[in-house]
């Protein structure tokens, strides 16, 4: 399922949302310019390897504590290919001005940030010994998604559903399309760590880490003020802030 449009208006221009977009593509491109071997030490430097720093034979690539910890934050403006980027990007301009809108773009950064870091401790959890950099903006955008089922369950998503050759456009709710999103990076983190366990391929777990964490954290940071169109679940209305 492709979502090609929400239902819920933003009020204002989502800045920081368009800012971490741009950043990505800007950084992607710059990957792009890189000979392969260095693309290689790039990834393994500031992707985020779970061994380096949980493995039974962790080290550390440089003496500098602050340098080792920069992986934690440069881990998710990296990608693997066109895409990786172009799907992570397209989920984050669908959803994101929607929960930017609840909070102001200062506390949506902070937002983003945290549960990017939650989406990659879930994974390191379940892979702590893996030698494969995690990298993409995914999880923090799981995050995001996560608030949004939270924020706008009465919200509609115009979904692009392909089957066979023929396109199939309809619109269902957005707590089904995100509900089923997150039941199926489960279900595919279950098959992954049963079947594998090695942390290759997709990192199923921080997407489900990384939603259930915007699920969580959304209520410290959304403002009552700025949730215009957020549900009110208690007086089963749109709540209209001042």
């Amino acid at each position: 399922m492709i979502p090609l449009r929400d239902s819920i208006p933003n009020l204002k221009p989502p800045f920081a949302a368009w800012t971490i977009l741009a950043l990505n593509v800007l950084v992607f491109l710059g990957e792009l310019s890189l000979p392969r071997p260095v693309l290689f030490d790039v990834m393994h430097v500031f992707g985020l390897v779970p061994a380096r720093y949980l493995g039974a034979h962790s080290v550390m690539y440089t003496t500098s504590a602050a340098f080792e910890a920069l992986p934690f934050l440069t881990h998710m403006f990296l990608h693997s290919g066109w895409m990786h980027l172009l799907l992570n990007m397209w989920s984050l301009w669908i959803f994101a001005d929607n929960v930017e809108d609840a909070m102001g773009p200062l506390r949506f950064v902070v937002f983003y940030l945290v549960c990017g870091l939650c989406a990659v401790g879930t994974h390191m959890l379940f892979f702590p010994g893996s030698t494969v950099p995690v990298i993409g903006a995914s999880g923090a955008i799981a995050g995001v998604m996560g608030a949004y089922f939270v924020l706008y369950p009465h919200s509609r998503v115009l979904t692009l559903i392909p089957i066979f050759i023929f396109p199939w456009i309809v619109e269902i709710p957005a707590v089904f399309f995100l509900g089923l999103w997150f039941a199926l990076q489960f279900l595919f983190g279950l098959a992954g760590s049963v079947g594998r366990g090695g942390g290759e391929g997709v990192a199923f777990w921080a997407h489900v880490g990384g939603f259930a964490a915007g699920m969580a954290l959304i209520k410290l940071f959304a403002l009552r003020d700025r949730c215009v169109y957020c549900y009110n679940r208690d007086s089963r209305r749109y709540e209209r802030g001042s």
